[in-house]
């Protein structure tokens, strides 16, 4: 009874040594007596047991590796760039990515350092954000040229991240802002020009309408003298006489119109029936001297120097 579990646990261990399982996208590298003897892919597989030995595994599955990386761009400015490598061990390769590199890793960091330090020191911060692509495709072309004889396939790397020291970060915040509030200035500026310039024209255009109605109102007053005169005439009334009355008419109509208006101001005017007469015959004698004193500026001629 006591070898039947022997037998079973011997039975039981010979299964484990000789049978293994290799999980789905990975590789086993199996070596006999410390030498390489082969690579087993995914499934079930065996070895021969104490002879082959699983020396190791690899995942052949998309990996990703992320640098920090600290330099100094052109103008001087301390920034701090993350990098994202995205690789994957290439199947046909799996013998070089085991044997020939140990730590893959910090070779791909090693790389990504020489190339980062070696581009963004040519170029301004400014640059650096707009340029970013052009970054991660040098370093996906240096780290491609050199991984690939190790059994390695860089599939993309990115850029993922740019920090400036934080005084940097403040002053493009400042910088920023004061553009923008320059920009709103000049607009608020431009709009307040617009409304000036409209006013002035809304303000010219009324003036001119303004004047064209006082001018077409003294013209039908004009005209409307004319026809009272023609008509006072007709009947026997010569024309001074016609203006006296006119004028007396007027004269009577605007004290009825400030009389009607019961916030007038106090206006002293003369109310006798003479003053329309003396107010005309005032009219006449002004613009009768105003003839006479135009007709001698004309007639005034320059007297020549003799020389």
């Amino acid at each position: 009874m006591i070898i039947l579990p022997i037998v079973i646990g011997l039975a039981i261990f010979f299964l484990m040594a000789v049978f293994f399982i290799v999980k789905q996208q990975s590789a086993a590298i199996i070596e006999r007596f410390g030498k390489f003897q082969s690579i087993r892919q995914s499934g079930l597989q065996l070895k021969i047991p104490v002879f082959d030995r699983i020396a190791g595994r690899l995942s052949l599955k998309i990996q990703q590796l992320d640098v920090i990386i600290e330099t100094k761009t052109l103008d001087d400015v301390f920034v701090k760039l993350k990098v994202s490598v995205q690789y994957k061990v290439i199947r046909e390769k799996v013998y070089d990515a085991f044997y020939k590199l140990d730590y893959p890793h910090d070779q791909i960091t090693s790389f990504v350092f020489d190339v980062v330090r070696a581009e963004v020191p040519k170029m301004k911060l400014d640059d650096v954000f707009v340029k970013k692509d052009d970054i991660a495709i040098a370093v996906k072309r240096e780290l491609q040229e050199y991984m690939t004889d190790y059994g390695y396939h860089i599939i993309k790397t990115l850029v993922t991240d740019i920090d400036p020291d934080a005084q940097v970060k403040a002053a493009m915040n400042r910088i920023n802002a004061a553009d923008r509030e320059k920009t709103a200035a000049q607009f608020e500026g431009d709009a307040q020009r617009i409304l000036i310039v409209e006013r002035a024209k809304a303000e010219a255009e009324s003036k001119r309408l303004q004047g064209q109605g006082i001018a077409d109102q003294r013209r039908e007053i004009a005209r409307g003298l004319e026809e009272s005169v023609e008509v006072l005439n007709k009947v026997g009334i010569n024309s001074q006489e016609a203006s006296a009355l006119i004028v007396v008419t007027q004269h009577y109509d605007t004290l009825q119109s400030i009389g009607q208006e019961t916030n007038s101001n106090l206006i002293l005017l003369p109310n006798s029936p003479q003053a329309g007469s003396q107010m005309l015959n005032d009219m006449v004698a002004s613009f009768t001297a105003s003839n006479q004193i135009g007709e001698a500026m004309k007639n005034a001629k320059p007297k020549k120097i003799d020389k």
